[in-house]
């Protein structure tokens, strides 16, 4: 080492001294505080002012304390023993721990140190520690953590979608949905996930409103790498950084394959229960039905003995002889088939067709349909079709439902013990709101209780003593699938009447 002048000595002093006059004043006036300890119990030498922003103390306060007494005790081993808590890196110590301030409560702090040797003895002389509140960052991570805990345990499936619409994280309720346990998605593209026509409706609709409103909402359909359709109600958040660009997003949704399956259950569950209310007045009608085909089938009869007792009589009968009673039993037969068929159409489970129906014409088909009963019970069917009434939209079997449950009703309730009165059942078609029709269907019973109208549209209510109490809830239900109303009023004069609306063709 080449020795030194005394001039170059002095200038070496000078620029010692100045070096570390900067030095004291930069830890006198730095946030981070920084300290020096002695080797054997880390008793404070020195602390810079901010002792007294981060702990409370004052320098004079501090110095002489062991900062293993303000260390929280479940913080202490980690440190003494190096836990993996305590990185080292090339003579630098960085340990995160809790630190008790002067008013008793623990804050965190983040230290790193390093040790300071005699350069004669190589023995440690000091330690100097620098040290900054870690607080927010540690409050920060367990928030994270908190949050990355219930991002996992959800079983709503979340997604993280890099901007060019790769997946960069999948939650774990999401990579069991989408068949991934045991493959890496890393960079996969959003697309492999979403149907063709659910990935459409996301670049068309939902990034563009989550771009411009940082959120949109939507049903549409997921798929497995199998192929497996996953239907999910679905939130798409843009999520953005501190100067406003949108750096990812995320994808939330819920599966709702448990919901579709409930809802189809509950709709095959309805078609069931309106098929066997079908079922039910076609029972109620048994007796009026059976009359209705003995009639044409009695004809029928009457007209063959007719020709077999001419062909007795006279062999060489001509086609003039026998065309009348032929002709007759041809259309006997077939207004007979008609009523079979109307019966299998009624009672046969299908599904609902929506379509524009003749409203006025479905109405007398069914007051055909119940003609016998009618007469039988000495009750006569009044209807004026309306001469300019247009088509309402409807399921034609379901209306036909409505129809005879609401007819037959009327018919039973108003029948008379007295076989010489004739009692009335009257139906009208009025305009109702824009849009709408009106059907109501008028008895000339005793009229509805109070208690019994609260009631009348509730399942398995029924005012019959051999009633189901099926008809009137079903076909409130129908009504209602159509888009109108049904209710029940009593009638000033006596009776009762039972209204329902319909929508019309555009």
């Amino acid at each position: 080492m080449k020795n030194r002048t005394p001039e170059e000595g002095l200038t070496a002093l000078t620029d010692d001294a100045e070096r570390n006059r900067l030095l004291a004043e930069m830890a006198e006036q730095s946030t981070d505080m920084i300290s020096r300890h002695t080797p054997e119990d880390w008793r404070f030498i020195y602390v810079s002012p901010a002792v007294t922003h981060l702990l409370g103390y004052t320098v004079e306060e501090i110095v002489g304390i062991s900062a293993y007494d303000l260390y929280h005790p479940d913080d202490v081993a980690d440190f003494r023993l190096r836990a993996p808590t305590v990185n080292y890196d090339r003579g630098l110590y960085t340990h995160t721990y809790r630190f008790r301030c002067k008013d008793g409560h623990y804050t965190w702090l983040e230290s790193t140190s390093r040790t300071i040797r005699d350069p004669e003895t190589n023995g440690i002389r000091e330690i100097l520690v620098v040290s900054r509140d870690a607080s927010h960052r540690i409050k920060a991570d367990k928030a994270n953590r908190r949050l990355a805990r219930v991002l996992e345990s959800t079983q709503d499936l979340v997604i993280f979608v890099n901007l060019d619409f790769t997946v960069s994280h999948l939650n774990e309720a999401a990579r069991t949905a989408f068949e991934l346990e045991h493959r890496d998605y890393s960079a996969c593209p959003l697309s492999w996930f979403v149907t063709e026509k659910g990935f459409a409706t996301l670049m068309d609709d939902g990034f563009p409103a989550a771009r411009k409103t940082g959120s949109w909402r939507g049903e549409l359909a997921m798929r497995s790498l199998n192929s497996i359709r996953i239907p999910v109600m679905l939130e798409l958040l843009a999520h953005r950084s501190l100067h406003g660009d949108i750096e990812y997003f995320s994808l939330v949704a819920h599966d709702l394959t448990e919901k579709a399956a409930a809802e189809e259950q509950l709709k095959q569950y309805q078609a069931d229960i309106d098929h066997a209310s079908r079922l039910v007045t076609m029972g109620e009608l048994a007796s009026s039905l059976a009359h209705e085909l003995n009639q044409p089938l009695s004809a029928m009869v009457n007209y063959l003995r007719g020709i077999e007792r001419r062909f007795a009589n006279n062999p060489t009968l001509s086609w003039d002889d026998v065309e009348v009673p032929i002709t007759r039993s041809i259309r006997t037969a077939l207004r007979a088939g008609e009523i079979i068929h109307r019966m299998m159409d009624f009672t046969r489970k299908q599904e609902p067709v929506i379509a524009s129906l003749n409203l006025p014409e479905l109405i007398s088909e069914m007051i055909d349909f119940c003609e016998n009963m009618a007469e039988r019970l000495n009750v006569r069917i009044v209807f004026e079709p309306p001469s300019d009434v247009t088509a309402v939209r409807g399921d034609k079997i379901q209306l036909e439902q409505v129809l005879l449950n609401l007819i037959v009703n009327a018919i039973e309730a108003s029948a008379s013990a007295d076989d010489e009165i004739v009692t009335t059942v009257r139906i009208s078609v009025e305009p109702h709101d824009s849009g709408q029709l009106r059907v109501e269907v008028e008895d000339q019973g005793k009229g509805i209780s109070e208690a019994d109208m609260s009631r009348l549209f509730d399942r398995f209510f029924s005012t019959k003593e051999t009633g189901l109490g099926m008809g009137l809830a079903i076909s409130r239900s129908l009504v209602e699938n159509l888009g109108g109303e049904l209710w029940a009023e009593n009638i000033a004069a006596g009776g009762a009447r039972f209204s329902f609306t319909l929508n019309m063709t555009d």
